[in-house]
């Protein structure tokens, strides 16, 4: 699972290779705003459309963000029972398949084990064992009871507490669309850290993602076309640590309790909506390349390209 993605803001989110105006076709408005963690740019030629997806991304953030005091998640992570809204409840299913499908690799419960790796980020000094055999009883996702009827989320152990970071952007990003669609507008890029979804095309041409090189920032590993697609990156070139001569990653593997060492560097997947290729991209870095292929090959439209550090090739299905 990701420690830090509030905090990792790939190049795959601010390289876009657009011409935001042009003097025959539509113009194309940019703007950019610091929300869910991060900054969250969005791309469309009505300005009004832009104000829709804004604040229905701050509405998503409003519920299930655990920073937020009076969030949902912040409700039922205090009170460990809570019948919550429909968001929620849709979100914590999807949460439960991808737990399932990925034999636990997904686990939106892992929040424990990021509070004690990412103190030990900041100190850089490797945490205790006995912390992190601690922190292990507390994750789980088949902790944690979901009756759709009744809409409640129960947990089964005190102290289980839910962290949404690993697909909750990519959730906003979905909604964000909806209402973009609905208002009328049929081309828009919106784009939450390594998250993005590109509605439509731009002036008839698709929109053109570029993805950042997993060890060289000036070069871009590969740059896609798209048209109504999500695409999310997960990395570990923008956060990462060293204790001693041993590079950690920012991922962490549910089942170990340590960080991801799958040898996967850099993972992008594309999909039909953006919560699927965010949990997706998470999930490659902890299974590694051949399991997280099988899990992509699992989700139909869903395509994967992923760089390994012990070789320079690239695994994809593009």
């Amino acid at each position: 699972m990701r420690l830090l993605k509030n905090t990792l803001f790939l190049l795959i989110s601010t390289v876009f290779i657009i011409n935001i105006f042009s003097c025959s076709k539509n113009n194309y408005y940019k703007r950019s705003e610091f929300l869910m963690g991060t900054i969250v740019e969005i791309t469309c030629p009505d300005q009004q459309a832009i104000d829709i997806a804004f604040n229905e991304i701050r509405r998503v953030e409003n519920l299930l963000s655990k920073y937020i005091p009076d969030s949902e998640v912040s409700k039922l992570n205090a009170s460990g029972k809570l019948k919550v809204g429909p968001d929620l409840l849709y979100v914590l299913i999807k949460a439960k398949e991808f737990y399932l499908a990925s034999n636990g690799a997904f686990d939106v419960t892992v929040g424990p084990l990021v509070d004690i790796w990412k103190k030990a980020i900041k100190n850089n000094v490797l945490p205790k064992s006995e912390d992190i055999k601690n922190a292990k009883q507390l994750v789980g996702f088949d902790k944690v009871l979901i009756d759709e009827k009744e809409s409640t989320i129960a947990f089964l152990k005190e102290g289980i507490k839910v962290d949404l970071g690993a697909m909750g952007k990519g959730y906003a990003v979905d909604c964000a669309i909806k209402k973009v669609r609905d208002f009328g507008v049929k081309s828009c890029l919106i784009s939450v850290a390594g998250d993005i979804f590109c509605l439509g095309d731009k002036n008839g041409e698709p929109w053109q993602v570029g993805i950042q090189h997993p060890r060289n920032k000036k070069e871009l590993l590969d740059i896609l076309n798209l048209k109504d697609q999500a695409v999310s990156t997960s990395g570990d070139y923008q956060q990462m640590f060293v204790v001693g001569d041993k590079r950690y990653s920012h991922m962490i593997d549910p089942h170990t309790g340590h960080p991801a060492e799958s040898k996967v560097i850099s993972a992008t997947v594309l999909a039909q909506d953006c919560l699927t290729a965010d949990a997706l991209a998470t999930t490659i870095f902890v299974l590694g390349k051949e399991k997280g292929l099988d899990l992509v090959n699992y989700y139909n439209n869903s395509r994967a390209l992923i760089y390994t550090e012990d070789d320079i090739h690239v695994f994809d299905m593009f």
